[in-house]
């Protein structure tokens, strides 16, 4: 363990939603004594500051810097992207090629395949080369295996945590996965579109990407490392007016011989020592209980008439599903309290 190790962190991004709430961890993180911002404009074009950008910052004026691989690697220690995916995989290369380390918030580096990644994303890959040296970050089962990690998604995030016991202990039949998620606005993320506009979203609900969702393959690639007769899912996805937090409602057959007892037992198994999932004795999770946190709150029940398992997990979109697992991966990487720089409580009422 590294504890009093002190760190010069670098961010590209700062401006989003994910990247601004990532600032404030980093901020407030006990091993991190300076952070740089680092923007697209060149040093000719008008100075762009964290201030401007998001008046909520309004005592943070800081510049952000052109961003250049060499100047990053030489001035800082780590370097997280924040940027939406297509960015990284275009600036990645130097810092892979250094073993330089980097947290990517973006789904650029979460396949290793790299046709997969085209597919669902309708543009083109990183070099094969280069996803096979990115290690996938869901921090609770996978430790950093290699200097660049890929944060997972934050549909992910919450599915692959409510799932993970039941089908690394064989506790269901692996083709009738289903899962339903609903997740805040923030999650379309700051760029306004018709989908997110006030009058759209507002008392409504709108399920997207139907079939279509890019978290799909993320989620699959991972069910299948845990259990290979895993085939596909079926999943959906729900825009919701709340402006932070996800809700996924996951339905799957349970296997033979499976009871309450035995589903609470695996859950317990697997995490009574992960500090940031917390498993309900009783009920199911509401958003609420988990915003402002790094938390990922799971209920479960079982239906024997149905022989249906349902789970619900619960997180908040911009924290345990993009800046504060990006926190966590960074406090595993480098040694740290694993809970070093991420709030003990949710933001309450």
């Amino acid at each position: 363990m590294e504890e009093g190790k002190e760190m010069k962190v670098g961010l590209l991004g700062a401006t989003g939603y994910s990247g601004a709430v990532l600032y404030s961890l980093l901020k407030q993180h006990p091993n991190v004594t300076h952070i740089d911002l680092y923007g697209h404009h060149k040093e000719t074009e008008t100075a762009e500051f964290l201030d401007a950008a998001i008046p909520a910052y309004l005592n943070e004026h800081l510049q952000l810097k052109e961003f250049n691989a060499a100047s990053i690697m030489n001035d800082d220690d780590v370097l997280f992207f924040a940027t939406p995916s297509g960015v990284t995989k275009q600036l990645a290369r130097p810092f892979i090629e250094k073993k330089f380390p980097v947290i990517d918030l973006s789904g650029d580096f979460r396949f290793k395949n790299s046709l997969t990644y085209s597919k669902w994303y309708n543009k083109p890959s990183a070099p094969d080369e280069l996803l096979q040296a990115a290690c996938y970050g869901l921090a609770e089962f996978n430790l950093p295996a290699s200097p660049y990690i890929a944060n997972p998604g934050c549909y992910a995030t919450a599915t692959l945590l409510g799932l993970a016991p039941l089908v690394i202990d064989n506790l269901i039949i692996p083709d009738t996965i289903i899962v339903d998620a609903k997740s805040g606005v923030s999650g379309a993320g700051k760029k306004p579109s018709a989908s997110n506009h006030y009058t759209f979203i507002n008392e409504n609900a709108w399920l997207y990407k139907l079939n279509k969702h890019q978290h799909i393959p993320e989620i699959v690639q991972q069910l299948q490392k845990w259990n290979a007769n895993i085939p596909a899912i079926q999943f959906t996805t729900t825009l919701i007016p709340v402006t932070r937090g996800i809700m996924a409602t996951i339905y799957v057959k349970a296997a033979s011989n499976v009871t309450l007892e035995k589903l609470r037992r695996s859950f317990q198994k697997h995490y009574q020592h992960k500090k940031f999932v917390r498993i309900l004795t009783d009920g199911v999770p509401s958003i609420k209980e988990v915003v402002g946190s790094n938390y990922c709150d799971i209920g479960f029940d079982y239906n024997p008439a149905t022989n249906t398992i349902v789970i619900v997990s619960v997180i908040d979109n911009l924290m345990k599903g993009a800046a504060g697992q990006a926190v966590q991966n960074f406090n595993n990487l480098f040694g740290f309290s694993e809970e070093a720089g991420l709030p003990s409580l949710p933001i309450f009422p």
